[in-house]
């Protein structure tokens, strides 16, 4: 109850107050510098959809009785638009080694959630290359070492993330490939001043005959002989 000691000279009805818009966070932006682009992180929790379109690699290394399977979903952004983009979603890893099998789920589930972060992963292939096994890596075939089996995941997630448009094909520069043209002139050139003599018709690994002074002598059924003269030493 409120006592009124004071003589009313005037009135007016009380309105509601007026709704107060909060201003919008402003979300930080992580500056590459130079002349790298500003990215921008997600900040809305993005759902996944019912299907994702992907693509599985298979990593057979000769350390391992079986291979791996690696299965890299997408979901495209912005489908049906022009600014549509497909960006990597999540990442499987299936073998019948089970060996393996805590930190590949471990690894699957981390490389997942970077990528479900949003922004630049292009990161995640330097740090997956760069992970060296202590008891040593292996070749693949066609000259390609590989330090570990994390290593090679790296190579896969490059190649995907080349495939789908978000890292760039890695190449040489101009001098870089002029510097190779000039080494490769110069080993096909040593390659043709050859001594004449050096060429043979005889199999690879032949030794010298003293007789003939040709080589030509090669093992044949547990005896030397020449195959130009036909001298053998089991007579």
């Amino acid at each position: 109850m409120i006592k009124i000691e004071k003589k009313i000279v005037g009135y007016a009805v009380a309105q509601p107050e007026a709704e107060q818009k909060e201003p919008r966070p402003e979300f930080k932006r992580e500056s590459g510098g130079g002349d790298k682009a500003e990215v921008i992180r997600m900040h809305e929790k993005l759902e996944r959809p019912e299907m994702l379109v992907g693509s599985t690699y298979k990593v057979k290394t000769p350390v391992s009785d079986h291979a791996m399977y690696v299965t890299i979903n997408d979901i495209i952004l912005n489908q049906g638009t022009e600014h549509e983009k497909r960006r990597p979603f999540e990442i499987f890893i299936n073998s019948k080694n089970l060996d393996h099998y805590q930190w590949i789920v471990a690894l699957t589930r981390i490389i997942s959630a970077v990528f479900r972060k949003g922004g630049d992963v292009a990161f995640l292939v330097d740090e997956l290359k760069a992970v060296f096994d202590p008891r040593g890596g292996y070749w693949q075939s066609g000259g390609r070492f590989m330090p570990s089996i994390i290593a090679e995941l790296g190579y896969i997630v490059e190649k995907h993330l080349i495939a789908i448009g978000l890292m760039a094909e890695p190449g040489l520069d101009e001098e870089q490939k002029q510097l190779i043209a000039e080494k490769r002139a110069e080993f096909e050139e040593s390659q043709k001043q050859q001594d004449a003599f050096s060429e043979s018709e005889y199999p690879e690994g032949a030794q010298l005959c003293g007789k003939c002074n040709t080589v030509a002598v090669v093992m044949m059924d547990g005896c030397m002989t020449c195959l130009a003269c036909g001298d053998s030493k089991c007579g």
